[in-house]
């Protein structure tokens, strides 16, 4: 069978782009948001609302990590069905399918839906508990995504 070398290529910019934002959105949208009041003098923004900006930025990155999931699915079920196939392969893209889908569909309408009952609920132990789940989730997302980069490029080097 004869290879679409543009559709490997938008795949593996796809898993690049994806890597690089979430390294971005976590190490350093996150924190610059969390820590304003050493960048803004004048305006300053408590953790509650600086927790709304960020919801809604991981809301909007929400539908690209949707767009993501449904991407490595059909492409890694294409590939598994031409025998291009590893246990690396495999494992890395249902990580990276099973993580986005987590965070996407289930920690983030949860923070979301939590942090519109007020402070009170974000001061929870409950709230604390789907985050820190959400951030763990979010950095299995870059590592999922990291290998899968690189056993694919890998797989396409051997061809």
């Amino acid at each position: 069978m004869k290879r679409n070398i543009y559709i490997d290529f938008t795949y593996l910019i796809v898993l690049a782009a994806s890597f690089g934002a979430v390294l971005v959105l976590g190490a350093i949208v996150a924190p610059i948001v969390f820590h304003s009041d050493k960048i803004l003098y004048f305006v300053l923004l408590d953790n509650y609302n600086a927790g709304i900006i960020m919801s809604e930025i991981f809301r909007r990155f929400s539908y690209w990590i949707y767009f993501l999931a449904f991407f490595v699915s059909v492409y890694e079920l294409l590939m598994y069905k031409r025998g291009q196939r590893d246990a690396i392969l495999f494992g890395s893209s249902v990580s990276v399918v099973f993580s986005s889908l987590m965070f996407s569909a289930i920690y983030s309408p949860k923070i979301l839906s939590m942090q519109r009952l007020g402070v009170e609920a974000t001061q929870s132990d409950t709230f604390n508990n789907i985050h820190l789940a959400s951030e763990l989730d979010f950095k299995i997302l870059a590592v999922a995504l990291l290998i899968l980069f690189i056993r694919r490029l890998m797989f396409l080097r051997i061809q």
